[in-house]
């Protein structure tokens, strides 16, 4: 029988990142300093954070029998994530992801999604998830939201035990809430920032703080809404309690994957039993984990750096 505590779901991109002098815009130019490849996607630097803090962790994706392809699904296998749940296409090519990181760290990224976006539900083995903690769900460019969506579906009637989390992103949230209702209303905990929620709740105008607008979420039937802030932190609330939790203290090198970081600490934190503060101050020290080095997981931290945590209520926090 296959167990798991966090299954994920989302696109498979080999990121080819290159560090500028600068983030070029219309009529600018700039040039390039360095180059680096390596393997991504939002779902899968979650999961190979969860990983590497010791979790039992398998994926649901799609590439295609090319050389990314194949690097993707190896860097899976060293990092110790299960890859039966990979459905792996004869035809078109793997997801990439084109990037560019300025000197101060932050990016320009470009989505070339191939074979992401051709999930069928009748390819995903349902029982995968069957015995799965949680199913940590992440955006696809186009059509594989659909087989999200029918996943949801089958596991209602398979388990209902099964905790579904959900980072929307920009290509989930521009669209509108509309978009991903029915994903929302099955969703337990959501992990978003600041620009997220902004798309997600645009026509609440009487609504003007980050705390309204994640009450706006909550009335979906979510349990957790968690905003996250960057280098001041994040939010949390369940409706009962709020917190605002700062960010600890880094060097930033490149914040690509930083959300992803948060989200690979965080539910370790949720898995373990932890409190919200809890849960949000393990997410902002994975968060300045990885934004130290450059790619997505390359400053992923190992469960034994979770000791380096100052975890002083009174220095981390405020309380709302």
């Amino acid at each position: 029988m296959i167990e798991f505590d966090v299954v994920g779901f989302g696109a498979l991109n080999v990121d080819k990142l290159y560090s500028v002098n600068k983030i070029a815009y219309e009529d600018e130019e700039s040039y390039i300093l360095g180059f680096q490849e390596s393997c991504g996607g939002s779902a899968a630097n979650t999961i190979i954070g969860l990983s590497r803090l010791g979790l039992h962790t398998g994926f649901i994706g799609k590439v295609s029998k090319d050389r990314d392809g194949n690097l993707l699904i190896k860097n899976l296998v060293k990092e110790k994530v299960d890859t039966r749940g990979i459905i792996v296409s004869k035809e078109g090519k793997s997801g990439k992801v084109l990037g560019f990181v300025d000197l101060e760290g932050q990016r320009a990224l470009y989505v070339d999604p191939g074979v992401n976006d051709l999930i069928k539900t009748h390819e995903i083995k349902s029982e995968y998830l069957s015995n799965s903690k949680i199913l940590h769900l992440t955006s696809f460019v186009g059509k594989s939201i659909k087989a999200q969506k029918n996943l949801i579906n089958k596991i209602n009637k398979i388990s209902k035990d099964v905790t579904i989390t959900l980072d929307p992103g920009r290509l989930y949230t521009e669209k509108g809430p509309d978009y991903i209702k029915d994903i929302l209303k099955r969703t337990n905990i959501i992990l978003l920032n600041e620009k997220e929620l902004e798309n997600l709740t645009t026509n609440e105008n009487e609504y003007k703080s980050c705390e309204e607008k994640a009450k706006i979420l909550l009335e979906y039937g979510i349990n957790i809404v968690v905003v996250k802030s960057g280098e001041r932190g994040c939010y949390i609330t369940d409706g009962e309690e709020n917190h605002f939790i700062e960010a600890f203290k880094a060097v930033c090198v490149d914040t690509t994957g930083a959300g992803d970081a948060f989200n690979a600490g965080f539910l370790y934190s949720f898995i373990k039993g932890k409190n919200l503060r809890e849960c949000c101050e393990i997410g902002n020290f994975v968060a300045a984990c990885c934004i130290q080095k450059y790619g997505t997981i390359n400053g992923l931290p190992e469960i034994s750096n979770l000791n380096e945590m100052n975890l002083e209520p009174s220095k981390r926090s405020n309380h709302n």
